[in-house]
This record gives C-alpha cells, structure tokens and sequence, in this order.
C-alpha cells in the first residue's frame, strides 16, 4: 500500500535546518571578535541537527547549527581555528567555568 511507503527526502529529518548565511556570519563575527577561539562539532541528536560550538579564550561560547561535521571543518579550516568533536574530547572546563560565572552574576542581580 502506498500509504506505508517512506519517501526518501534529501533535507534529511522533518524540521531539518542547516547553517543559513546568517548562521554562518554569526559564527564568523565570532571568531574574529574574540581571542583563542577554538570550534568542536556537536553530533546530530534525535533532537538536534549537527551544531558547531566555538568556545573564546575566556570561555565565552556560541552555537550554531552547520550542515554536517564536514561542513564544520570546512569552516574552521577557512578561518584557521582548531576544530575538535565534542564527542571524543569533551566539553572544555572553560566553558563550564564561564557558565557558573554567569550563573552567579545572573543571581546576584535579581
């Protein structure tokens, strides 16, 4: 029964979204107003769609979705970043360590 039938879609999962130009020069502005930027690719979820997370110097950090992990590394290889995958090295203590700052600040002033 055609009812039953999976139609191949090349967009990937329903909902799916990849790096669009603002995405894109969201990151690059990023990178070239922070110091010691590095990149790690975030794997697509159930829930999410393949992301890149640049993390500064500082800790300070963004995410953006991006096409695929090549397309990350793609990305950081044109801006002469490191790239990682987050999955074999991790989350850097920076970026937690960035988090808690904010977290205690955010308190602080409520």
């Amino acid at each position: 029964m055609a009812w039953f039938r999976r139609r191949k879609d090349s967009g990937g999962a329903p909902g799916h979204r990849g790096a669009n130009r603002a995405d894109l020069e969201h990151l690059e502005e990023f990178v070239r107003s922070r110091r010691g930027v590095e990149a790690f690719i975030e794997p697509r979820t159930t829930v999410t769609e393949t992301t890149v997370l640049l993390i500064a110097h500082d800790g300070e950090w963004t995410r953006r979705r991006i096409d695929s992990p090549e397309g990350a590394r793609r990305f950081a290889h044109r801006l002469a970043i490191p790239i990682y995958d987050v999955a074999l090295v991790g989350y850097p203590q920076r970026m937690r360590d960035y988090n808690e700052r904010r977290k205690k600040a955010a308190g602080g002033a409520v």
